[in-house]
């Protein structure tokens, strides 16, 4: 019987000494029609604070940063945490793992997460290597992996008594943003590098009813004004450098381990850094949780014209030098100057992962590959983890015996003029037999 979860979030206590949050958590299982069939109440609390990575200080929930400067993180009191979940392969979504996620509410669902991870046999067979999967987050509601932060960072927002929210972005937050506004019945303001976002996520966040502003700059400038725009107008600022957000999209970590069990590498594309940051973090929460025993070598892939953390790791550096004005045809990853980059080398650098960048070229022939050779259809910043992981086997970094999960992040139908660009038009003739034969 197909079933989902369906979740409620009962505040057994809100704010305790050095910011500490205890959720309890009950839950009820439904069959699609929404009947109940099954009642389980589980009485784990779950504790986390928000602390910085850098100093260790430790914050309240308002805040995105800390005084020094500092990301925070959502970090738990693992062993307190009652799990109420199976790794059984089943029911995968994100609030299957409700009991690792920080709120306290009913959460705003499109029932994301779930998303297929499939066996590329045909890319095995090319490349030598033993098993690749990868997993299609554009088949999540609004097209991308976005949606398992928005699904957390809405339910946030609604949870702090929030009126609006606000991001900037390169076409994929803002289609996810705004879609999950509109369930929570949220006001929703966007920034834009104007002409430079993929026509398909402009259009989803308009039909969504969020107010779309495209500026005269690049996302990092975008980025900096909502920041401040939001402390002034009291906008929940929902780009990854919220800590909540990532805690959604961490459940991929989750959903891989529940399906195929510990791969030994996990492929990704890096644009603001966030998701190569969360999923990390979900491994590293089923290993305290003595869940697994390992964490996968997170791989980060940049495209060669916005590259800043592959310049730092190739250096050994643990701070990039952000790059002014980046420039690729994956405008999903076309950011100069990464909010996370200091998460991301930290999950590169302790995993024994690895960056590489790859030229448009590679991008967009690892895009064909998908589509016409597996049937998997993304936009051309998901193809950017092929086309690493073709130059990663060549190189030698990657053996032939490893469990490789390739993460594509956005599905084909987000950036269409792309597609037209690089394939052509349809073939337009007569409408005859013969002409239409002689074109076969």
């Amino acid at each position: 019987m197909a079933v989902r979860i369906c979740c409620r979030f009962l505040v057994s206590g809100l704010l305790f000494r050095n910011y500490h949050f205890k959720v309890r958590c009950t839950t009820t299982i439904c069959n699609v029609d929404g009947v109940q069939n099954i009642n389980s109440s589980s009485n784990a609390f779950v504790m986390y604070s928000l602390r910085c990575i850098e100093c260790g200080r430790e914050y309240d929930e308002s805040r995105y940063t800390c005084e020094c400067g500092g990301l925070l993180e959502v970090q738990f009191e693992l062993e307190k945490i009652e799990l109420n979940f199976k790794l059984d392969g089943t029911n995968l979504s994100v609030w299957k793992y409700r009991s690792l996620l920080p709120v306290r509410i009913k959460p705003v669902t499109l029932r994301e997460g779930g998303t297929p991870l499939y066996r590329v046999r045909r890319l095995e067979e090319e490349l030598g290597v033993k098993e690749i999967y990868v997993k299609h987050e554009g088949l999540n509601p609004s097209g991308s992996f976005k949606d398992r932060g928005m699904t957390v960072g809405v339910t946030k927002a609604l949870e702090l008594k929030k009126k609006a929210v606000a991001c900037a972005s390169t076409g994929n937050t803002a289609a996810s943003m705004a879609m999950y506004a509109a369930k929570a019945g949220l006001k929703a303001y966007i920034l834009l590098p104007a002409g430079k976002v993929a026509l398909g996520k402009v259009a989803q966040a308009l039909m969504h009813g969020a107010k779309v502003i495209g500026i005269k700059g690049n996302f990092d400038t975008a980025l900096k004004l909502v920041r401040e725009v939001s402390k002034i107008e009291n906008f929940y600022l929902l780009n990854s450098v919220n800590p909540f957000r990532l805690e959604g999209q961490k459940t991929i970590a989750y959903e891989i381990v529940d399906e195929i069990g510990l791969p030994d590498r996990v492929v990704l594309p890096i644009g603001n850094a966030g998701n190569i940051s969360a999923i990390y973090k979900g491994f590293k929460e089923f290993r305290e949780l003595g869940l697994i025993d390992d964490i996968p070598m997170m791989t980060g892939i940049q495209a060669e014209g916005a590259s800043p953390i592959y310049n730092a790791f190739v250096n050994h550096k643990n701070d990039i030098e952000p790059i002014k004005n980046p420039e690729t045809i994956a405008t999903a990853i076309r950011i100069g100057n990464p909010v996370n980059a200091k998460k991301a080398l930290r999950a590169i650098y302790d995993s024994n992962g690895y960056v590489e960048i790859v030229s448009d070229d590679e991008i967009i022939e690892a895009q064909r590959f998908l589509a016409s050779k597996e049937g998997i259809g993304v936009e051309p910043a998901s193809a950017a983890s092929i086309a690493g992981l073709r130059k990663l086997v060549e190189k030698g970094v990657v053996e032939r015996d490893e469990r490789v999960v390739c993460i594509v992040t956005g599905n084909l139908l987000k950036d269409p003029e792309t597609v037209i660009n690089v394939c052509g038009k349809p073939i337009e003739v007569d409408a005859s037999i013969e002409v239409i034969r002689s074109v076969l």
